[in-house]
């Protein structure tokens, strides 16, 4: 080597390039996976519902003895609880004033009860997600917009119909006798109580679960413990699939066709909440389906509230078949209120969305940094409060 030159480094052999140790799942495979998943999750709240309803003789018999607004409301919210339907709930509620054995004024209150009880399908969702703190902040803030619109609408409407039906001289509250006087109006020919199609596309999975359940147990309320515990284990295992097969290429798709089509906007997001509700028959259903798509991102969270109302709203036309069936006055009625306080809480909070969305929010993120509020708020609203009107029922003449 001539004098001054550089002295250069030996050259180190060009690496061979190597392949990729994990290839991504196709998206359409990802969707395959997420259908079946989807499916076996809707199985779950089927199956959870069957095993609770063993007790349905008792929730009538909780029921027919509720006759103070107060008792009513918790009522409603523990049925509703218990049963994980406020369709149910509310056709019950109709089905009992139909045949003369609650009135009207207590119906009412009952069904209030019976919105917010019905949020606690999704709260109980949206907690499966708690391995990861991002996934389970913005699930659990889904879920809680769901029920601070139904709480906040208590709130207003409750001691508003109280205080009115305690100064009229019948006992009916504004939103009773507005309720009386559209049933007027209305006519509804009578016809069959609604099948939801999604009960009966899962029907074989849940009489396989009860089949199961029944081998070695002859009780049916030990049978109905041991099905609703199965069904838990189910929904935790699709969810914890479904959001899994949500991500990677399939979530990329997915959020394209939702900001761009499905929740483009707050219009097209209650509509599809309005749909989908009036499809399945279970606001608690399409509520519950939105933790897990909320949870992995593919639906903003200012898109999730709309949908929800939307969902209140859809979850209202069950009633109003069930009151078909039913055609008295009365029962009408029950199923008009229904929809009336739908309406009103649509038409009081979504102007003012900040509030029950930054409630929603500012819990979530309270409860994603210390696990214990996620169950303070299930302990207070749907265990302690109902529970109390429970033992006014039982205690108090």
């Amino acid at each position: 080597m001539p004098e001054g030159a550089a002295s250069q480094p030996p050259s180190s052999p060009t690496p061979l390039s190597q392949p990729s140790s994990t290839r991504e799942t196709p998206a359409w495979l990802n969707g395959i996976y997420a259908g079946i998943c989807l499916y076996f999750f809707l199985a779950a709240i089927n199956v959870m519902g069957a095993g609770l309803k063993s007790i349905g003789p008792g929730v009538k018999n909780f029921l027919e003895q509720a006759h103070n607004p107060v008792v009513a409301l918790m009522g409603g919210v523990l049925v509703t609880a218990v049963i994980q339907s406020s369709s149910f709930t509310t056709s019950l509620i109709i089905t009992l004033v139909a045949a003369g054995q609650m009135d009207l004024e207590t119906a009412i209150f009952a069904v209030m009860g019976a919105n917010i009880g019905t949020s606690i399908t999704n709260n109980f969702v949206s907690g499966f997600t708690m391995r990861i703190r991002d996934q389970f902040r913005r699930a659990y803030g889904a879920a809680l917009m769901h029920g601070n619109v139904n709480l906040l609408t208590v709130a207003i409407l409750f001691p508003l119909e109280w205080v009115t039906g305690s100064l009229h001289a019948s006992g009916q509250g504004w939103l009773t006798q507005f309720s009386m006087w559209a049933a007027g109006l209305l006519g509804l020919s009578a016809g069959q109580k609604p099948n939801s199609p999604i009960k009966a596309i899962t029907r074989p999975v849940v009489e396989a679960f009860d089949w199961v359940a029944g081998l070695f147990i002859s009780s049916v309320q030990t049978q109905g413990t041991i099905l609703a515990v199965m069904g838990v284990l189910l929904l935790f295992l699709m969810l914890v699939l479904m959001v899994k097969n949500l991500k990677g290429a399939l979530l990329r798709r997915v959020e394209g066709l939702f900001s761009s089509v499905l929740f483009r906007n707050d219009l097209t997001a209650g509509i599809v909440g309005v749909i989908s509700t009036i499809f399945v028959q279970s606001s608690s259903v399409t509520t519950s389906l939105m933790i897990p798509l909320a949870g992995a991102g593919a639906v903003k969270s200012k898109r999730v509230f709309p949908f929800m109302l939307g969902c209140n709203l859809g979850t209202t036309v069950t009633g109003l078949l069930a009151a078909s069936a039913n055609p008295a006055a009365a029962a009408v009625g029950v199923a008009i209120c229904h929809v009336t306080f739908n309406v009103f809480g649509c038409a009081i909070w979504y102007p003012l969305r900040f509030i029950p969305i930054g409630l929603a929010r500012w819990y979530a993120e309270l409860a994603a940094m210390s696990k214990r509020y996620y169950f303070l708020y299930i302990l207070v609203v749907f265990i302690l409060i109902p529970g109390l009107g429970y033992l006014i029922v039982q205690f108090v003449p």
